[in-house]
């Protein structure tokens, strides 16, 4: 009986290995192709006089969500545009 029970599991062990290899792999292919360093949002005209600190906030949060993927280009400058005015 051992015998019948052993390689059931000898065969989810090697599916459960292979299948952490390749997300592992994955995870690894992940980290190498994101950017080191993505663009930064531009520093408002006028050296940033006149925008309060809730705006400077926003605005670095439009740029981290825009280093993130979640916003783009143009939704970026959308933004950007309304908060400087």
């Amino acid at each position: 009986m051992p015998l019948r029970r052993r390689r059931p599991l000898l065969r989810a062990a090697a599916v459960g290995g292979g299948a952490y290899a390749m997300g592992k792999r994955h995870a690894e292919q992940s980290v190498q192709e994101a950017p080191t360093q993505a663009p930064a949002a531009s520093p408002p005209q006028g050296g940033g006089q006149g925008l309060s600190s809730a705006d400077m906030e926003r605005l670095q949060q439009l740029a981290r969500l825009h280093v993130e993927g979640v916003l783009t280009n143009e939704e970026l400058a959308a933004q950007k545009a309304r908060i400087l005015g």
